[in-house]
Formats: structure tokens, sequence, C-alpha cells
């Protein structure tokens, strides 16, 4: 099973959507932000200087990941992260992640950052694996569903 990360193409845009609507539905629910974020990933993560991945299987996208920027440019979020139902357990998550700390340290950034939430056990078992810390969460968290942020230092 050879599983290929590419970049953001926008014709892939409706796979992101798909992929992280599926997921939220799956495990919370679907806010008002992640409708805008999914539903135009061009503007509101490509367009602000962020990055979108995704995992491909053959012809077919089976997961995808996202970095996008925070106040400090050399920070970046890591969200937006969901793999199709009948390709969870094969590790696709973590391929998409391991990408995405490469990319951060080959282009320079100091750190990842993602909110998530402590009912995501594998989640958060597999970010500590890598080597993610709990920081303190702020009151004003930009997820309704998050209750545990998280960064890796990349420097």
């Amino acid at each position: 099973m050879e599983i290929n990360i590419i970049t953001f193409n926008n014709k892939y845009a409706i796979d992101f959507y798909n992929l992280n609507i599926e997921w939220l539905k799956t495990f919370f629910f679907v806010e008002d932000y992640d409708e805008e974020v999914l539903s135009k990933p061009q503007n509101y993560i490509i367009n602000k200087g962020g990055y979108i991945f995704f995992a491909k299987l053959n012809n077919s996208i089976v997961g995808t990941v996202a970095l996008m920027p925070t106040q400090d440019k050399k920070i970046l979020e890591l969200t937006k992260m969901a793999v199709s139902p009948g390709h969870r357990g094969l590790k696709i998550g973590q391929k998409l992640l391991q990408h995405c700390i490469d990319f951060g340290k080959q282009n320079h950034f100091k750190a990842l950052m993602l909110y998530s939430n402590t009912k995501l056990e594998n989640a958060i078992y597999i970010y500590k694996k890598y080597g993610f810390v709990e920081l303190p969460l702020e009151t004003n968290s930009p997820y309704l569903r998050s209750n545990i942020k998280m960064e890796l230092i990349l420097t």
C-alpha cells in the first residue's frame, strides 16, 4: 500500500471538505467556523500562508491535514486532519503528521501547535509519542470542542 503525500490542488478542495465534515460529524459536530474554513480552504488557509496536504492512495484521496499560520509566523497550527473511515487504522494520520513535522523543520518553523479533545485518546497518545507537550488552553480557544492545546518545538 503506497501512500503518497501531495500538496494542495484546488481540484481536491472537495475532498478536504468531505473528509473533515465526515470526521467532525462522527466525533463531534460541525461548528460555524469549521464550515466556513472547510468550504473555502483557498481563502482561509492557502492565501493566508498556510498549507494543505493530502494522503493519496492510488487515485483516491484518503486523508488530509492543514497547517494554518498563527499570530507568530514561525508557529503553525496543525489542524483539519482527517482520514476516510475505510482507511483508519492504517497509520495514514501518522504519515500526515510526520510529513508536517518534516515540512516544518525543512522550512525552519519554530513549532507546530494544535487544539484537540482528550476524548480522542488515540490521537493524544500519538501526539505525545511524536513529542507534543500540553500547553495551557486559552479561555477564548477558537474551537468549542477543544479542551487541550499541544505544541511540538521544531528548532
